[in-house]
């Protein structure tokens, strides 16, 4: 008799020591670091689903599954075939744009603008991991960022950033929040459109690109809430409401309820930019908003930022009826208190915090981590054939193009960390070259390769130039002649980040580093002087500089390694 009952003692105080511990427990922003933009959320019983826009990477449109909301498993995306999404000739910031994700009477959705192709578009999948249709296309949305709302008879309504009144703009950024009624069995818009919100909050302060929005049904209002202000530092979130599902909506007085552009940007781990949200309200009746935001390295120097926009996740609190994230001065939270138990399912990776992620290309498939610039019109790499590598053919496409090239993408996640691979290359001629890229965008980035120098192999540290008569678009910083007691032997090649500078490092044995360039400048790859609005990538990268090849680099393994001083 006693064993059992020491037995349940033991177990109870186990228990007890679990729950009080998950009381004092916090979580880590952003859930997802690095260039994971524009996040729209849903829930569907105890599971949440988020998306991400992913410009003009493939496969395009990220998603996420949690049963906490703070661990998250990616577990596909919605455009993952060819025929879905073809992005030749896009630049690298165009493509997909805000995805909004919701789920109704068995059917998840997703809406969401291709820019410059198709426009406005819908897709629907039985379940969240997909596969997920082809696009219906919705040409008479003449705008961008459309999200669905159910009301609570099942009645579908999409809701949009549109173009001003009579298409007269009375200033720079004047846009409009417009609604269709939206036909759910035939994907399309019926009756005529409504203009909910013209301008923003204060037309009379000229407030600049309402756009993002989203429709929620609380009590006895709708919400609207909305980003305003543009993309940058003067980013937020407003909010509207109205008793009737086409308005009017009038705007909260306290406005905006979320936003960090009044705040000193020189202070200490600052993240700003915070705008673009979703809400969600879990089984316990909380609310909770994810949103982006971005965290320039220090010292803060005019907000130079590498990392792009990251999903973060903060508590929202109902004041007088109305939702707020962050109000006054406050500041959005590294760590807030978990908003549910911790789901001690393994999620297989993390995406907050400090952490190492490793790809040994052992699993005879490529992992969802990686991007391809643009649609693969061929399969240009190979995990079979070499079982534990990664082959990946020389091709005349460059990342300086607007084409496929040999590109796989890896986000850079952590303003301190690096990325570091094996490559078993052997260049043929001087225009071949293979190994590791940190890129921004087609005319910023730097690139760490293998290639020939006559016939001397060497190791080479190119800049990308916006020089049409370089080579490549490619300025050569340094090169290294690779000894003969090393040409045979595999290369490990590494870009480490420390905020503000990048340096690059080789080696012949693992550990045994040799630094080749230190201190290079990584503001050139910041949004602050590339421009767009994505973040910067590290690939896996081979050219042959416009000539016709037939040579393959294999690369052996790839690690990432996040280490930012604010979560020790």
């Amino acid at each position: 008799m006693k064993r059992p009952l020491i037995f349940l003692i033991c177990s109870f105080v186990i228990l007890c020591s679990v729950v009080f511990a998950q009381e004092d427990k916090v979580f880590t922003n952003p859930i997802l670091a690095g260039f994971y933009p524009d996040p729209s959320i849903c829930r569907v019983g105890d599971d949440y689903y988020l998306v991400n826009s992913t410009f003009s990477y493939f496969p395009g449109i990220t998603v996420f599954q949690s049963r906490d909301l703070v661990n998250w498993k990616l577990i596909g995306h919605v455009l993952d075939r060819p025929e879905q999404l073809n992005l030749e000739g896009q630049g690298v910031s165009r493509g997909i744009y805000a995805p909004a994700i919701r789920y109704h009477d068995g059917t998840y959705y997703v809406t969401c603008t291709l820019v410059d192709i198709g426009g406005n578009f819908i897709v629907t999948s039985k379940s969240a991991s997909g596969p997920w249709s082809n696009p219906v296309w919705i040409p008479q949305i003449n705008g961008i960022d459309p999200s669905l709302f159910f009301d609570e008879r099942g009645k579908a309504y999409i809701i949009y950033n549109s173009i001003p009144p009579d298409d007269k703009p009375l200033y720079d950024g004047h846009r409009t929040l417009r609604m269709h009624e939206f036909d759910i069995e035939n994907l399309r818009v019926i009756g005529d459109e409504k203009i909910l919100v013209n301008g923003g909050v204060d037309i009379g302060k000229k407030p600049a690109w309402i756009e993002g929005p989203h429709l929620f049904q609380r009590n006895d209002y709708y919400y609207l809430i909305a980003a305003e202000g543009g993309t940058g530092d003067q980013h937020s979130v407003v909010v509207f409401r109205s008793k009737s599902v086409d308005g009017p909506y009038i705007p909260y007085e306290k406005n905006p309820i979320l936003t960090q552009r009044h705040l000193n940007p020189k202070r200490e781990n600052a993240i700003t930019c915070t705008g673009h949200a979703d809400l969600v309200q879990t089984e316990a009746h909380g609310w909770w908003a994810v949103f982006l935001g971005c965290r320039p390295y220090r010292p803060f120097e005019e907000g130079y930022i590498n990392t792009g926009r990251e999903t973060f996740l903060a508590p929202v609190k109902w004041e007088e009826g109305w939702p707020v994230i962050a109000k006054g001065n406050e500041e959005v939270q590294y760590h807030y208190p978990l908003p549910l138990p911790l789901n001690l399912k393994d999620t297989g990776r993390q995406y907050s915090g400090n952490f190492t992620w490793r790809d040994e290309f052992n699993t005879g498939i490529l992992s969802r981590e990686w991007m391809f610039l643009r649609t693969p019109k061929q399969q240009w790499y190979d995990l079979q054939q070499t079982p534990g590598s990664l082959s990946i053919q020389v091709r005349p496409e460059s990342c300086s193009g607007n084409s496929n090239p040999s590109f796989l993408g890896y986000r850079q996640q952590h303003l301190c960390g690096s990325a570091s691979t094996e490559i078993g290359f052997v260049p043929e001629t001087e225009n071949e070259k293979a190994g590791l890229v940190v890129f921004q965008n087609e005319k910023h980035f730097y690139f760490l390769c293998k290639s020939l120098e006559g016939n001397v192999p060497v190791i080479q540290l190119y800049k990308s130039s916006d020089n049409d008569s370089s080579n490549d678009q490619m300025e050569l910083i340094t090169s290294q002649q690779i000894g003969n007691e090393n040409i045979t032997k595999g290369l490990l090649l590494r870009i480490e980040s420390r905020g503000s500078v990048y340096s690059f490092s080789y080696a012949y044995e693992p550990q045994k580093w040799i630094l080749f360039k230190d201190s290079v400048d990584a503001k050139f790859l910041s949004t602050r002087v590339s421009g767009g609005f994505v973040g910067c990538v590290y690939a896996l990268y081979a050219t042959s500089q416009g000539r016709s090849c037939k040579n393959a680099s294999r690369f052996d393994w790839f690690e990432y390694r996040g280490d930012d001083e604010v979560y020790r």
